[in-house]
C-alpha cells in the first residue's frame, strides 16, 4: 500500500529515459558504419553485447574491474565470441557511445508526469552510470532544474542497490526512510535497494505486469506514467 510521500527519488535509465532503445539504435548504426561487423548479424551483436556488458557492470559493481576494462572488454569479448576479428575494439566502442547519444528520448509519459508530480512534490534522481555520460543527461533534459539532489553511482563510490548510495540519497533529501518514494525499473537494483533502505517503491513495468509473488516486493506497481500519477492522486 503506497502512502503518500514527502520526497520522490526517480532512477533515469529505462525509468524516465529510454535506455533499450538508444541502446539497440545505436549496436545497429555501428552494425550498418562498420563492415568488419556484418559478419554477425545486427540481433546476434545486440544479444551478445547485453549480455557481456551486463555481466561487466555487475563486476565492477563488485569491484572485480575497472571502467577502462569495461568499456573495452564488453565489445572485445562480444567480438570475440562472435568471431569478428576487429583490430580496434575502442574505435567502435567510441563510435557506439557518439551514436548512443543521439538516441536518449524520454519514456512515453514520463517528461509530463515529472513535471506534474515535482508541482506536488520535492524530487531527485539516483542513476548507476559514469558520470560524464549521467551529467550529460541531467543537462540534455533539464533535469537539474528540477532543484532536487542528482546521484550519480560514480560520484557517490557505490552503485544501486549498495544501501550506502541509499543513505547518501536519503541525507540529501531532507525526509525520513519511510517518507522516500524511488520509482524505478529494476526490480534488484531500484525495488530491492529501496525497500532495504526503508522507502518506499513504485516498480516500473512498462512490458507487462509483473506476477504477484513478484510484484508484491514494490509498495505499487505501475505500467505507465498516467498510472504512476494516479496512484499519488491526481492525474
Amino acid at each position: 500500500m503506497l502512502r503518500k510521500p514527502r520526497f520522490i527519488y526517480f532512477d533515469i535509465d529505462d525509468t524516465l529515459l529510454d535506455h533499450r532503445s538508444a541502446q539497440r539504435a545505436a549496436l545497429l548504426e555501428i552494425h550498418q558504419e562498420f563492415p568488419v561487423l556484418q559478419a554477425a548479424s545486427a540481433a546476434d551483436l545486440s544479444l551478445v553485447y547485453a549480455r557481456h556488458n551486463q555481466r561487466l557492470w555487475q563486476a565492477y559493481s563488485l569491484g572485480q574491474t575497472d571502467r577502462h576494462n569495461l568499456h573495452r572488454s564488453r565489445f572485445a569479448d562480444t567480438f570475440a565470441e562472435l568471431g569478428l576479428h576487429v583490430s580496434d575494439p575502442l574505435e567502435i566502442g567510441n563510435a557506439y557511445m557518439q551514436a548512443y547519444r543521439r538516441y536518449w528520448r524520454w519514456i512515453p509519459g514520463a517528461e509530463a508526469a515529472l513535471q506534474s508530480l515535482s508541482r506536488h512534490y520535492r524530487v531527485g534522481f539516483i542513476t548507476n552510470g559514469f558520470s560524464e555520460t549521467q551529467k550529460k543527461k541531467i543537462e540534455d533534459f533539464g533535469l537539474q532544474a528540477f532543484s532536487g539532489p542528482l546521484i550519480i553511482s560514480e560520484d557517490v563510490g557505490y552503485l544501486k542497490p549498495s544501501p550506502e548510495i541509499f543513505a547518501y540519497a536519503e541525507s540529501q533529501a531532507g525526509a525520513e526512510a519511510a517518507d522516500i518514494l524511488y520509482v524505478g525499473d529494476s526490480l534488484d537494483s531500484d525495488i530491492r535497494g529501496g525497500n532495504a533502505a526503508g522507502w518506499q517503491t513504485a516498480w516500473f513495468t512498462p512490458q507487462a505486469q509483473p506476477e504477484p509473488q513478484v510484484s508484491c516486493e514494490a509498495s505499487v506497481s505501475f505500467q505507465t506514467f498516467e498510472e504512476l500519477q494516479h496512484h499519488l492522486h491526481f492525474s
